[in-house]
């Protein structure tokens, strides 16, 4: 009985996992604070590996230069690492 009791803490951890992703509850209030003081608009990206942040990273302007020369060298993706 404990295999299915552990099934059903972890179902309900993996749905309130899919809800907060579903009403973008995923950063802090703290990083939601700094990304409206500089209004950023830019795409994040975060890698998450065995429950762990393995690489995160940015592109700034992703949505207002998409169409626009790149304002960055061509060997660098933007993403801070990635």
């Amino acid at each position: 009985m404990t295999s299915a009791t552990e099934a059903g803490g972890e179902e309900r951890v993996f749905l309130e996992l899919r809800r907060k992703v579903r009403e973008l509850e995923l950063l802090s209030a703290s990083v939601e604070k700094l990304l409206q003081s500089l209004h950023f608009t830019g795409r994040l990206s975060i890698v998450v590996q065995n429950g762990r942040v393995l690489k995160s990273g940015y592109e700034e302007g992703y949505f207002s230069r998409r169409s626009h020369v790149r304002l960055l060298d061509p060997k660098e993706d933007g993403c801070g690492g990635f």
